[in-house]
């Protein structure tokens, strides 16, 4: 039985990440308060293989319930019920768009600031969060990239149910750290290809940028350490049963440094024969301001 617990920041996209787990044939509960989550599991047990995928999705709606989450989490370990934790978040500036433009009222602010309501959300929430099996950040994603990443993780053929999912993921600092990151890594340090006037409007992608940046001696320097901390790391997350490892490497703006970089350590990867992919987050910043709509 695949026992998974849907949590996360309000508007971060639990409605829709639900949804695509009842398509993908969960038995999905929305909103059970915590203290019934013993007798749930109890019932599930003992339904002689009638229900063997449940999604539970728990969150601050649950009001004075939801503080007997942490209690009830021991309760499944202690009893050897296996359970997934699956953490939608966001960023702050995101969800305040989101409300605003759904003109919805924050739970823990109904009469106040969103982004106070947020704030006390992840306070709250922050326990969980560090317990979370999986975390996706919502807050450039379109629905359909978000329902793409649910049946990567939760369908059949899901790649987390066998070995580690490592995302090695580009983002440019000027639009903030993703929030999903596991390992983040700095690579301002090497030249700017944006302030070469023939290489400016070109990216990590390209050959002209990827081997300005590749020439360089700081580069091969970096790379190669980070070769091998990753190397060294990854059979630990493994040993200690990690599904999902997202290394997220940042320059200025995410179009060039980054780019060729998380590119370089992607390949690196794919022939180790990891199971791994490359998202460029900010690569098209100045072209595409969407995100998903919630």
């Amino acid at each position: 039985m695949r026992f998974v617990i849907v949590t996360g920041l309000s508007g971060a996209g639990k409605t829709q990440a639900t949804r695509n787990l009842e398509d993908l044939g969960y038995f999905c509960v929305d909103n059970l308060p915590p203290t019934l989550i013993p007798k749930f599991a109890e019932a599930c047990s003992q339904s002689h293989g009638k229900i063997e995928k449940i999604a539970l999705v728990m969150d601050i709606r649950g009001g004075k319930f939801f503080d007997g989450v942490a209690e009830s989490l021991k309760y499944l370990s202690d009893n050897e019920y296996k359970y997934e934790i699956l953490f939608l978040d966001a960023l702050d500036e995101v969800l305040v768009k989101r409300f605003k433009e759904s003109r919805r009222k924050h739970p823990l602010a109904p009469d106040g600031r969103v982004i106070k309501g947020i704030s006390l959300e992840r306070n709250r929430l922050r326990e969980l969060k560090d317990r979370a099996d999986i975390i996706i950040d919502t807050s450039k994603l379109e629905i359909k990239d978000l329902r793409a990443k649910i049946n990567e993780i939760y369908g059949e053929e899901g790649q987390l149910e066998r070995e580690l999912a490592i995302t090695v993921l580009s983002f440019g600092f000027k639009y903030g750290i993703p929030v999903d990151s596991d390992l983040v890594f700095d690579v301002r340090f090497i030249q700017n290809p944006f302030y070469i006037p023939e290489l400016k409007k070109f990216s990590g992608k390209d050959d002209k940028v990827r081997d300005f940046v590749m020439s360089h001696d700081e580069t091969k320097g970096f790379i190669e350490r980070l070769d091998d901390m990753l190397n060294f790391l990854i059979p630990n997350y493994e040993k200690e049963g990690k599904r999902q490892l997202i290394v997220s490497i940042g320059c200025t703006g995410g179009r060039h440094r980054s780019v060729a970089i998380a590119n370089e350590i992607y390949e690196r990867l794919s022939k180790e024969g990891r199971s791994v992919t490359v998202e460029h987050r900010d690569i098209s910043e100045d072209i595409n301001k969407g995100g998903m709509k919630l």
